[in-house]
C-alpha cells in the first residue's frame, strides 16, 4: 500500500495488532508498526500518541457514549435500570468481537497495559457515578450504582470474548445485571 491510500489509522492499528500479537507490545516498536503499514512514524504520530494508544483510543467514544445514554435516560428509571441503558447503548458499539480477543490478549499478557485497562475503567465508572449524581441519585447509590454497572460490563465483556457462541454483548450484559440482581435479592 502507497503512503497516499486513505484509512491510515486503520492500517497502523492493524499492523500493530499484528505486531503485538506475533512479537509480543514490549518488543514492538512505533516504526516497525508505521513499517508494516506502509506509512511513517510521522503518520503514526498523528494518529496515535503512543504505541499503548493504538489499543485505548477508543476509551473516549465509549465513555460519551455510556455517559451521553445514562444522562438522558428517562428521569423516571432508577439508577440501576439508567445504567443498563447506557450499557445497552455502548454493548452497541462492540461488534468486532475477534479484534476485542485479540486486543484483550495483548493487555493480560503486559502488566503496563493491564494497568492502564483498570485506570480506563475506573475512569469510566467515575464518569458514570458524576452523571447518575447530575440525575439526583445520592451517595452512595450513584457510586455503587456506577460500580455494579462497570462489573457487569466486565463480566458480559469477559463472556462475549471468551464464548464460541455468537451471542450480542448486549444479551450477556443484560444476563449480568439479572444475575446481579437476583444475587442481591438473596435467591
Amino acid at each position: 500500500m502507497g503512503r497516499w491510500e486513505p484509512n491510515a489509522r486503520g492500517r497502523l492499528e492493524q499492523a500493530a495488532m499484528e505486531l503485538y500479537g506475533d512479537r509480543g507490545f514490549d518488543q514492538t516498536t512505533v516504526a516497525e508498526i508505521a513499517e508494516r503499514a506502509g506509512l511513517t512514524e510521522r503518520t503514526f504520530f498523528r494518529h496515535f500518541a503512543d504505541k499503548r494508544e493504538v489499543l485505548f483510543w477508543g476509551a473516549g467514544a465509549l465513555q460519551d457514549g455510556l455517559v451521553s445514554a445514562v444522562a438522558g435516560a428517562p428521569a423516571q428509571l432508577g439508577p440501576m435500570d439508567a445504567v443498563a441503558a447506557g450499557l445497552e447503548v455502548i454493548g452497541g458499539y462492540m461488534q468486532e468481537r475477534e479484534r476485542s480477543r485479540r486486543r484483550q490478549h495483548i493487555i493480560a499478557a503486559n502488566p503496563e497495559l493491564l494497568e492502564r485497562e483498570l485506570i480506563k475503567l475506573a475512569s469510566l465508572s467515575a464518569a458514570l457515578a458524576d452523571t447518575l449524581r447530575g440525575r439526583g441519585v445520592t451517595e452512595p447509590a450513584a457510586s455503587l450504582s456506577a460500580e455494579a454497572g462497570i462489573s457487569i460490563f466486565k463480566v458480559a465483556f469477559e463472556r462475549w470474548i471468551g464464548e464460541t457462541e455468537e451471542r450480542d454483548l448486549r444479551q450477556l450484559m443484560r444476563e449480568s445485571l439479572e444475575e446481579l440482581r437476583a444475587v442481591t435479592a438473596g435467591r
